[in-house]
């Protein structure tokens, strides 16, 4: 078993890395090729390729810094890295977005021509490299290449936009669409900046994760035989995914070692199914 665990994690890192130097590459064509096509469009998804690189590349470290058990600095282990992944991704595409509506601002008044020839290339190029990194980690076992896989469609979808808002420049003279198109890009962008943002913010801040309900942990808590009563529930994220929870059992006195034992293993059991993992119960009479 322990040897197909070691292959799964060595494919995911192989398809993580292959992602990352392919966006890698592809971000400095694209910085280029934005310049060269003075497209604004092109120059907006290229920022967010950027954040992409940065995403890829961070997943691909901290998926291995994440996986360190506990030791003497983090008495939880390392899971809480890739929270602060998160929170330098956020903040490089927030950055990069206002400078790049900044820039649209000025060619919205006043339009510039553009080379659709040139953009009609890199956005092909564009729907080829993020295809073939979305698909190769479409295949992947983990949620992180899961995770990554879509974030990556969503780039196709976006060069699509580019390749369409090209091929009308082509044939019709209107050089306001590349940065309607930018507008339109970076928007995007930037909801999923700030929903993400706001995930990151929760973590940091304690709040209760989304996929836990108290009100439902409280009800089992209430019915549960043995128990008289609970108190200070905290409940946190540790990161996005792993679930902890810390509660005060009031118990019956004439519980034998036996029984306190049992109804602690029973409530670490089924609070999993309610998406808590971990949980520090205290006993008192």
């Amino acid at each position: 078993m322990g040897h197909n665990h070691g292959h799964v994690e060595s494919a995911e890192t192989k398809n993580l890395r292959l992602a990352f130097f392919l966006n890698f590459f592809f971000t400095i064509i694209e910085i280029i090729g934005g310049f060269f096509t003075n497209s604004v469009a092109i120059l907006s998804d290229a920022i967010h390729d950027l954040g992409d690189t940065f995403s890829l590349g961070l997943a691909w470290y901290l998926q291995k810094v994440s996986q360190k058990e506990r030791d003497e600095h983090f008495s939880y282990g390392y899971k809480r890295y890739s929270v602060l992944g998160a929170l330098i991704n956020v903040t490089i595409l927030l950055v990069g977005s206002v400078f790049i509506l900044w820039e649209t601002i000025s060619r919205l008044l006043d339009p510039q021509e553009v080379h659709p020839e040139g953009m009609i290339a890199l956005a092909l190029l564009g729907i080829l490299v993020n295809g073939v990194a979305a698909l190769r980690l479409k295949k992947g076992s983990s949620m992180n290449e899961r995770v990554v896989a879509l974030h990556l469609l969503e780039d196709v979808l976006g060069w699509v936009a580019v390749f369409i808002g090209a091929i009308i420049m082509l044939f019709w003279d209107v050089p306001i669409l590349d940065p309607i198109l930018s507008i339109l890009i970076t928007g995007y962008i930037l909801f999923g900046v700030f929903k993400n943002l706001k995930k990151v913010l929760e973590v940091i801040l304690q709040r209760i994760p989304s996929n836990v309900v108290l009100a439902d942990i409280e009800n089992y808590l209430s019915s549960k035989d043995g128990i008289k009563g609970y108190s200070d529930i905290h409940i946190w994220s540790l990161d996005g995914n792993f679930n902890i929870m810390t509660v005060n059992i009031q118990t019956n006195e004439e519980l034998s070692i036996d029984q306190m034992a049992k109804i602690k293993q029973d409530i670490h059991e089924d609070l999993i199914s309610m998406n808590v993992q971990h949980c520090t119960i205290e006993l008192v009479f």
